[in-house]
């Protein structure tokens, strides 16, 4: 073959790992195990570039530590409930299933095309009733013991899709899908305990010492561990029942610049008032319209109802403070109360402003110029650790840090007998209950005799019913005529099935357990999990970085204190790598109305389309399927060739980081590969004798070396520079043909997590033993590591003139004579004598004329 025909070869290579069963993970004690694991995908019916680009980093991982000895598991499997095979349904007129199955069989050969060394005999997708099963199983496993429990909370409701929305499905106040305004409502939902683990959470996270920080730092800002005082203000003419209002303040140190208390619409004062009040019930319930997203409260206008009620300071009783109904204050953060200190939180400035309300500062900057806010300046909000002067503070010095501020003032408080100092978490409750078809069904009965009455294991999985209507607007499993009537499992009498489906991110938070076992009729298998876990190493993107993370972590904790996971898996992720994004330019034109219209890059030449128009170009953006500045895997994959893609993907910049996808990008990699198969070519056809051997052996084994640094390291493009390098010494060498075959062979090895179709071509060719995906790690000499000789540079009057190669352990009088020897130097001197000659030893040579 005088080139390389990737459609011909790797189609080959992929059917012989196949048939050698290479990539199937076996339990060996005898070896060291690795678990590598990719955020596995949602089958949305095809892969996108940006998919190569992280699943080959985990076969680059995977491929290395098989060729380092070790026992791989390297499964993949699909995140396949959700509410867009909801949305295909009524789209396409199909069942979700149906939808899902065929999008996973269409991406799956595409997986294949990759020669990824998945082991496909572990596969499952979310929505096999065999895994949501087990997945019920856990549920009643995590109710007996108290952490799934259910209770009323205040929820997103879309009003139109009757069903309970996410925050993030929550867009300017309205329903992503429906577009209607939600309504905050108050439901009975299932929960999961997590906010009982807030400090185990938070705490383990300085033991991942090989996560990301800035993965952690945002774990830790959303568990949000604060320290704080916990009082309460007693009310005037208050309703019954409400003689006191509680608060929770991280800041007790601005208690003195209180200007209004602040009660949430679904405060229980705020629920009393409204029974009484039209006007007040009236606004409460356009805040309920707003959403629980903290951020979008935070961007809505401020708004107030003073109720005319009235609180006492607790300082002064003689000093009263309005009481409001504020629709920025939650009621599941805190207390749903708080007081209102204008002079430093932005948001109760706005507040104060708005309804006259007073500012009264209680620090400023120790120096500088500073408008107080009294006086129209903002609100002045200092960073913690900053030493401030404290107009009105506690007792202790007047000059002091906000910490030790707010310490003196829950020390002085507890001691005047005002509150209790507490520590609280931001962390709430985890609801687990979507009034929605396409998930999971939560295992429990509703009987009137009996209460609510979890199913029996021996009855599960509970499964959803094929026979469903989408076209009117709810929860299907609520309408459907028979699915949920059922005997109650304690008495036998009718019963009603729980019509809730679970939150997609349960189905998330346990795969990487199951994976070890998938075939288990438990949830886990006891022997699967001790040998497998915990994942050794897992990698995705970092907009997981909190939710999916933090829930798996918590899914952790529960399953062991359950039995389904050994000791010591408390943390499943040992190491986490978070990729960049692949991104690709814009194009798009105008409609007549100015509107823009995307255009997919294979429909663009030269910056024109194919009747000639010109295209507007918006650089290197994050690909999207809206805005069709999508690379199709396939189409390079045909073009190309899988080695090709694989890689430029973890060429071009470090994995941590974004990467632009350009075509220029993928032929240069494209002719890379065809000249390392030229090499190999000439290798084995070079003569048997010629000259620099020893030196080819010796750079042989520094690109071992370098390589396997780069992969261990995560440092794929380091690697991938080295192995460029490398390439570039074998094309000038003239060794003889053992040391080029030699060399070139462990190239091929080095290259083959990357490039692995291509690598076991040239091993065969060059007489490699086996398959190269199961040949060993090549190994470095460090003997061979050591430079006998160094480059030294010259430098004449502090310019660079010239080098030498000299013995690094040469006496510095030789140094010097060899350097004034050398043309550079002698042209220099004209036949005189330098003024000096400086020879810095194994650095550099300097001569002055």
């Amino acid at each position: 073959m005088s080139r390389y025909d990737a459609r011909e070869i790797e189609p080959k290579w992929q059917k012989a790992w196949a048939a050698a069963g290479c990539f199937t993970a076996r339990r060996d004690p005898s070896k060291p195990k690795y678990y590598v694991l990719e955020m596995f995908p949602y089958p949305s019916g095809n892969l996108h570039i940006g998919h190569v680009r992280n699943y080959t980093m985990g076969d680059v991982v995977a491929r290395y530590k098989l060729a380092t000895g070790h026992a791989v598991l390297h499964p993949m499997g699909w995140d396949a409930f959700g509410l867009p095979a909801e949305n295909a349904a009524m789209e396409r007129r199909i069942h979700p299933g149906d939808w899902t199955y065929s999008n996973i069989a269409n991406m799956k050969d595409q997986f294949a095309r990759l020669g990824l060394t998945l082991d496909w005999s572990r596969e499952f997708a979310t929505c096999d009733p065999e895994y949501y099963g087990q997945q019920q199983s856990m549920f009643l496993d995590f109710l007996e013991k108290g952490i799934a429990y259910r209770k009323n909370a205040v929820v997103n409701w879309d009003p139109v899709d009757m069903t309970v929305l996410a925050n993030e499905q929550v867009e300017d106040g309205r329903g992503w899908r429906s577009g209607a305004l939600v309504e905050r409502r108050e439901l009975t939902q299932w929960f999961f305990r997590i906010s009982d683990y807030s400090e185990d959470l938070l705490s383990a996270l300085d033991g991942l010492d090989n996560w990301p920080e800035k993965v952690k730092t945002m774990q830790r800002n959303w568990i949000g561990r604060s320290r704080g005082l916990q009082f309460s203000f007693s009310t005037v003419d208050a309703p019954e029942g409400f003689d006191r209002i509680e608060v929770y303040t991280t800041r007790p140190d601005t208690m003195l610049g209180a200007s209004f208390v602040g009660i949430s619409p679904d405060h229980p004062l705020a629920r009393q008032l409204e029974r009484e009040a039209p006007e007040i019930a009236a606004f409460n319930a356009e805040c309920r319209r707003m959403g629980t997203a903290e951020e979008d409260l935070e961007k809505a206008e401020k708004r107030g109802f003073d109720t005319g009620l009235r609180v006492r300071h607790p300082f002064d009783t003689a000093w009263e403070l309005p009481v409001y109904i504020a629709n920025f204050i939650l009621m599941d953060y805190g207390t749903g109360a708080i007081f209102g200190c204008p002079a430093h939180d932005p948001r109760d400035l706005e507040f104060a402003r708005k309804y006259d309300l007073p500012v009264i500062s209680t620090f400023a900057p120790e120096s500088g110029d500073h408008t107080l806010p009294e006086e129209g300046g903002p609100a002045y909000v200092p960073p913690k650790p900053e030493t401030v002067h404290y107009i009105r503070g506690f007792a202790g010095d007047e000059h002091q840090t906000g910490e030790a501020a707010i310490e003196a003032a829950i020390t002085f408080c507890e001691t005047n007998g005002v509150g209790q100092g507490v520590t609280r978490y931001r962390l709430r409750d985890w609801g687990i209950s979507r009034q929605r078809y396409w998930g999971c069904p939560i295992p429990v009965v509703h009987c009137d005799a009996c209460g609510v009455v979890p199913e029996k294991k021996e009855n599960l999985p509970v499964e959803l019913p094929r026979d469903i209507d989408f076209d009117t607007p709810g929860n299907p499993l609520a309408r459907h005529p028979t699915w949920s009537s059922v005997p109650c499992p304690a008495c036998g009498a009718p019963a009603r099935r729980e019509t809730d489906t679970m939150d997609t991110f349960v189905d998330s938070s346990w795969y990487y357990a199951r994976f070890a076992s998938p075939g288990a009729k438990t949830p886990t298998d006891p022997e699967g999990v001790e040998y497998w876990m915990n994942v050794d190493q897992y990698i995705g993107g970092v907009e997981h970085a909190i939710l999916h993370l933090l829930y798996a972590r918590f899914f952790a904790r529960a399953m062991q204190a359950c039995g389904h996971l050994p000791q010591g898996t408390s943390e499943p992720f040992d190491a986490l790598f978070t990729q960049g994004m692949l991104t690709h330019e814009i194009y798009l034109t105008r409609d007549a109305e100015g509107r823009p219209v995307y255009h997919y890059p294979h429909e663009v030449t030269d910056g024109k389309l194919a009747d000639g128009r010109p295209v507007e170009i918006v650089p290197s953006a994050k690909m999207s399927k809206s805005k069709r500045n999508v690379v199709d895997p396939v189409d390079i994959i045909d073009r190309f060739g899988a080695d090709t893609a694989r890689w430029f993907v973890l060429s071009d910049s470090p994995p941590e980081r974004d990467v632009e996808w350009t075509e220029a990008g993928a032929e240069a990699a494209s002719r890379h590969l065809a000249r390392v198969w030229r090499l190999a070519q000439a290798a084995r056809d070079a003569d048997e004798t010629g000259s620099g051997d020893e030196d080819l052996e010796r750079e042989r084994h520094r690109a071992i070396h370098d390589a396997t640094m780069g992969v261990e390291s995560f440092g794929f493009n380091a690697a991938i520079a080295r192995l460029y390098a490398f390439t570039n010494v074998l094309s000038k060498s003239k060794a003889g043909r053992a040391a080029q075959v030699r060399a070139v062979r462990t190239l091929a090895q080095l290259m083959s997590p990357m490039t692995p179709h291509l690598s076991e071509e040239i091993w065969q060719m060059l007489g490699g033993e086996g398959l190269i995906a199961r040949a060993p790690w090549p190994q470095a000499d460090p003997a061979m590591l050591v430079e006998d000789e160094i480059t030294l540079p010259i430098q004449i009057n502090g310019k660079r003139r010239g080098e030498m190669r000299v013995a690094r352990d040469l006496p510095k009088d030789v140094v010097e004579a060899q350097a004034l020897a050398t043309d550079a130097v002698q042209r220099a001197l004209s036949g005189g004598t330098p003024k000096k000659v400086i020879v810095v030893p194994g650095k550099i040579v300097n001569v002055v004329v």
